[in-house]
């Protein structure tokens, strides 16, 4: 098994976060600096940052709805703001990751796994997966700006700096400053550089979908395993079998 495959199935992080930390040089496998491409098997000792992960055989697989409250970064590193603190001081003892991310100053919906394969596909931009949120902004929203807004807009993308347009998506008014829009694709702070194009500001933003989980019935701070049937649900929906380890 490929060595990024290994350290997604087993639940510390995605694939593409797996590269990083291997090109980083902070994979060690039976105590050797790994390399990109390196091919693993059960009986070897993975290690990241100094502490062992378990094959992903050995690993139980959990997902969970969490509602990420406003101020909280969404990682797993050693920080005062960071998701792991976080749950630490809830008394929520969970080895999980967040399957992408919510801006601090975002709230809302986060699914949090140790299933590396559908973080991964619930993550990849070609499987068009939804996720719906409810914006406030600063000035009224018009008809002109949901037309626009739902036709394409052009933003630099915050992670390689190009322009880009964005996908078209759903976006409906709900306030005379709110509205609810449907994106397909996860751009960094996409939501708010498509408000700024216009002359909006985002004042709030709260993501309560993400393809058939919903934040209904989650109090803010609050975290909850899904069920058998909203499971079953997601992996069907990313082409994925049901498992026999719940």
């Amino acid at each position: 098994m490929r060595l990024n495959k290994y350290i997604s199935d087993s639940g510390y992080c995605s694939r593409r976060e797996a590269d990083r930390l291997i090109e980083a040089g902070k994979v060690l496998v039976n105590g050797t600096e790994a390399f990109m491409g390196m091919q693993v098997e059960d009986e070897d000792i993975v290690s990241i940052s100094g502490k062992d992960i378990k094959a992903p055989a050995a690993v139980k697989k959990v997902i969970y709805a969490f509602y990420k409250p406003e101020g909280i970064v969404s990682t797993m590193a050693d920080e005062p703001d960071s998701l792991a603190a976080y749950l630490k001081n809830k008394g929520i003892d969970k080895r999980v990751f967040p399957v992408g991310r919510l801006d601090k100053e975002s709230c809302g919906l986060l699914l949090l796994t140790n299933d590396g394969e559908l973080m991964n596909n619930i993550l990849k931009t070609s499987n068009n997966h939804q996720k719906e949120y409810v914006v406030k902004v600063n000035k009224d929203v018009t008809d002109d700006f949901i037309k626009k807004m739902g036709a394409g807009v052009e933003i630099t993308d915050g992670n390689t700096g190009k322009k880009v347009i964005t996908r078209r998506c759903v976006v409906k008014k709900n306030g005379k400053r709110t509205f609810t829009i449907v994106l397909k694709q996860g751009l960094n702070r996409q939501i708010r550089r498509m408000c700024g194009a216009f002359g909006y500001e985002v004042l709030s933003l709260k993501r309560i979908r993400i393809m058939n989980i919903n934040i209904n019935g989650l109090k803010d701070g609050e975290i909850r395993p899904l069920t058998f049937e909203e499971t079953a649900r997601l992996r069907s929906l990313c082409g994925m079998g049901e498992r026999s380890d719940g």
